[in-house]
């Protein structure tokens, strides 16, 4: 991932950073590199989603431990040009840009560290299929429903959950939704 920074234009670099910050602070629920690889890919970079969530990944993990070590922007330029000496010279301009205007915004509460993070929702697609037929089965006629879930994972990565349900799980699965709505509702 490391060589693969070299090749994200400053701008969509300082993008990435302010979605990161973003995210550290609560304000939106993760980095959707998905949407931000495919504006990245059409301005003609070669780049693919799983090295940008890599270095999402990277830039997550370097902005909450300046945070959490409370390092000023002097302090985590001289550590990132130790820890990294090959790094662009755009790049180190925009963490030192980031940091200095948004760095002490982080908030990084006790409760916060010690709390066992898991994916947080963001949305729900879902859609009525008909298996016609398959190379096994000339006429199957077979009704399905195809549910998406949009994920925040905990690293701040968006990704997209698929699974499909027969009629019988699905019915038990909107069962289950209203159980839950009905205990939300008493709370």
């Amino acid at each position: 991932a490391a060589d693969k920074i070299n090749l994200i234009p400053q701008d969509f670099f300082a993008e990435l950073c302010e979605q990161i910050i973003q995210h550290l602070n609560h304000k939106i629920p993760g980095v959707n590199t998905a949407e931000l690889c495919q504006r990245i890919q059409t301005s003609g970079i070669e780049i693919n989603v799983g090295d940008l969530a890599k270095i999402a990944n990277i830039v997550s993990f370097l902005f909450s431990t300046a945070a959490r070590n409370n390092l000023s922007t002097e302090e985590l330029v001289t550590t990132l040009g130790k820890a990294v000496s090959t790094l662009p010279k755009h790049v180190v301009q925009v963490v030192r840009h980031v940091w200095n205007e948004q760095g002490k915004s982080i908030s990084v509460s006790e409760d916060a560290r010690n709390t066992a993070t898991v994916g947080q929702f963001v949305d729900i697609k879902w859609k009525l299929g008909v298996a016609m037929s398959s190379d096994a089965c000339r006429s199957l006629k077979y009704p399905y429903v195809t549910v998406t879930l949009k994920v925040a994972e905990p690293s701040g990565q968006i990704t997209d959950k698929s699974f499909e349900m027969t009629i019988p799980q699905f019915k038990n699965f909107f069962r289950q939704f209203k159980e839950m709505a009905a205990v939300l509702e008493t709370v």
